[in-house]
């Protein structure tokens, strides 16, 4: 699974933490109403960090931010630094706990098991990572029969999308912007169940052009791939094994984020200046 709706894995993980160390908090700590106390203070941190790791994440890719500024509330899209929220909540949570040793080891305890199941997502995300390409039969916008998983062998984008999705129809100028941007990378734009016609329509109305478009008239890509909406863009290392994957509309800053990973960047890519 690599997103719960629109929302990245790495947020679900982080609200799942924080559920638990909240939970663990009221029902550990129950004395004296410490637990409620110490559980309010974890939600202030909580929010305290996950601004920090925004307004971080924001500032480091604010070009992109400030031509769609719509773009910086898309929190769904994984867009945090967490090692400047992480201690930003950290240090909320020691200032505001001071001279209060109860409350402190309440709210630091609970903190520190939301910290626990917050690293074994990561590391279980990580394991989920390690997909290939599979072996699917599509076609060409010109009836050609190709599988899916000849295009390894360099980095690799994929989009799947439709005409009919409005978040696929906003995100296809960033991702036509970024196979401009990223001559290392190939992008490959798979269309979930519409015809040649349809598609060409749509691209030449756009004025969109792309170098690789497959049709996947029976939708057979979304179970393949193991997602279950629109759109969805996965990454792909040049030995073809899955590096980042993403359901729902994506940014600027996400895209260009992601494609700067060590693991997209073959040795003789020419990359964009910025």
């Amino acid at each position: 699974m690599h997103s719960v709706g629109p929302f990245s894995v790495q947020v679900i993980a982080v609200a799942l933490a924080a559920v638990l160390a909240w939970l663990a908090a009221r029902l550990l700590w129950r004395k004296d109403g410490t637990g409620k106390r110490a559980a309010a203070v974890l939600l202030d941190a909580l929010l305290i960090g996950l601004l920090a790791a925004r307004a971080l994440y924001v500032l480091r890719w604010w070009p992109d931010y400030s031509a769609a500024p719509r773009a910086i509330v898309s929190v769904g899209d994984g867009g945090f630094y967490w090692w400047a929220g992480l201690p930003a909540g950290l240090a909320y949570l020691a200032w505001r706990t001071r001279g209060l040793p109860p409350l402190r080891q309440a709210a630091l305890g609970s903190a520190a098991i939301g910290i626990a199941v917050w690293t074994f997502a990561q590391g279980y995300i990580v394991q989920a990572r390690r997909a290939s390409l599979p072996a699917l039969a599509l076609e060409t916008l010109d009836a050609r029969p190709v599988s899916l998983d000849q295009y390894a062998g360099q980095p690799l984008v994929i989009n799947l999308w439709a005409s009919w999705c409005p978040p696929c129809r906003r995100e296809m100028p960033v991702l036509a912007q970024a196979q401009a941007d990223y001559p290392g990378v190939r992008f490959l734009l798979i269309n979930q169940g519409e015809d040649a016609a349809t598609v060409r329509d749509f691209l030449a109305r756009q004025g969109l052009a792309f170098k690789d478009v497959l049709l996947d008239p029976a939708s057979r890509a979304m179970p393949a791939l193991r997602t279950r909406g629109l759109p969805t863009t996965l990454f792909f290392d040049a030995q073809g094994r899955l590096a980042q994957a993403h359901m729902g509309e994506l940014t600027a800053a996400r895209l260009r984020q992601t494609l700067q990973d060590p693991l997209m960047s073959p040795p003789d890519a020419i990359r964009l200046q910025e």
